[in-house]
């Protein structure tokens, strides 16, 4: 039997790209702001972090950045997000309080598309998975997972190749975890219809990809229209009524008290996109093994 995600419903609309996180014992959630995205008065792109609990947001950093994503090692955050849309670079910013942020240059990578990042520890060392749409010769068929390895997060160095998830098809990464000498993919898949559902693949090598047995992980149903969030407007729970729902797409998730917080997105892959919240009832490990019940 996979892994039992229990999907909690809506709670924002326009916000994708957001990781929850635990930093010092509290659960935030990291957002990537778009420009365009309700409340937003700065005219521009932003990351910040909204505590769980109360809501309330922290100092926005980063602007103009793009597909934010956030790793906690040591009480401190290191923020990865790319320069543009579909840019050439990734910069770290580095803080242990939320509000004075060191921006470092992880990625420079000329006549490269780089969209989302994900960025988690090895055993020795630290892997940045991002995702390329160019060019032709190194993403094949948009979007592929890249790597690169860092043991300072200072100074990063690009993987071999032959070290990437899928060059064959649409197989867009998001969320990278590892655990046991495997590291594991959650990517979403392109599908006939269309329609795009959430996936993983676990590899030791980063070049030859298992995929679950159990997959998909995600898929978009009505269980994703709930309301979640009380203070949605009633023009946004009208929208999130009728709305195209061909994906479930841009998982991320962190282990607090004992279960997994999943933040996922839905909509039409278009641009109409919504927020939700799930849960899954046991720790990380129990979570990422559950996917490969042969071991």
């Amino acid at each position: 039997m996979k892994p039992l995600i229990r999907k909690l419903g809506t709670i924002d609309c326009d916000l994708v790209e957001t990781t929850p996180v635990v930093f010092r014992g509290r659960l935030y959630r990291f957002e990537y702001v778009r420009e365009g995205y309700a409340g937003n008065t700065t005219g521009d792109s932003y990351f910040r972090f909204v505590d769980r609990e109360t809501g309330v947001p922290s100092p926005g950093f980063a602007t103009g950045y793009h597909l934010g994503n956030v790793f906690v090692e040591d009480d401190t955050l290191y923020v990865t997000g790319t320069n543009i849309w579909d840019g050439e670079r990734v910069d770290l910013f580095v803080s242990r309080d939320m509000r004075e942020w060191e921006r470092r240059s992880a990625l420079d990578l000329p006549g490269w598309g780089i969209f989302n990042t994900s960025l988690c520890r090895a055993e020795d060392h630290f892997i940045l998975m991002f995702e390329v749409g160019k060019p032709p010769e190194v993403a094949g068929v948009p979007f592929t997972a890249r790597f690169a390895t860092s043991t300072d997060m200072r100074t990063w160095t690009l993987t071999p190749p032959e070290c990437t998830y899928s060059k064959e098809r649409y197989t867009a990464p998001h969320a990278l975890r590892y655990l046991d000498g495997y590291y594991y993919n959650f990517y979403l898949e392109a599908l006939p219809g269309p329609a795009y559902d959430q996936r993983v693949v676990r590899s030791s090598d980063l070049i030859t990809w298992e995929p679950s047995p159990l997959n998909p992980v995600l898929v978009a149903c009505d269980e994703d229209r709930v309301i979640a969030n009380p203070r949605l407007t009633a023009d946004e729970r009208r929208r999130i009524a009728t709305a195209v729902n061909i994906n479930n797409s841009d998982i991320d998730f962190c282990e607090f008290q004992g279960r997994l917080i999943i933040n996922y997105s839905w909509g039409n892959q278009l641009g109409i996109e919504h927020l939700a919240e799930a849960v899954f009832d046991g720790t990380e490990r129990e979570f990422l093994l559950g996917w490969y019940p042969a071991g």
